[in-house]
């Protein structure tokens, strides 16, 4: 047996559990307080509106800590769709939270229509 092993305790086995939550949105702590908004008041205000929208199970909206880009009139928000494909969205904070969640959730189902949000970020391949 070698001394590196001897120490060596056996792997951690990994559980897996099942999320109540459907779409998750990751709003940053430090924009919120930057543009002068209450703490939890952007999260709130966008459940409200994800819940009044016809999606497919619970919204789970949660504020964290810095998201990286540090924008000076926007607010950094992602979705688990955004952070796949390595984005994170610039959300202007005198925006409603009906453009904030069309913004963050484009719908281009027959019946949905293109913002112009929309278009620029489907041009830009967010």
């Amino acid at each position: 047996m070698d001394i590196k092993d001897a120490g060596a305790l056996p792997p951690a086995r990994i559980r897996v559990a099942r999320a109540k939550f459907t779409e998750l949105v990751l709003v940053c702590t430090k924009c919120v307080k930057r543009q002068g908004l209450k703490k939890g008041s952007l999260r709130s205000r966008l459940k409200r509106e994800l819940k009044a929208r016809p999606l497919a199970g619970k919204p789970r909206v949660v504020e964290v800590g810095c998201l990286g880009p540090c924008p000076k009139r926007a607010l950094a928000v992602a979705t688990a769709e955004s952070l796949a494909k390595w984005r994170i969205h610039l959300i202007d904070p005198a925006a409603t939270p009906a453009q904030a969640v069309d913004a963050l959730f484009p719908d281009f189902g027959p019946k949905g229509t293109l913002t112009q949000a929309a278009i620029d970020a489907r041009r830009d391949g967010t």
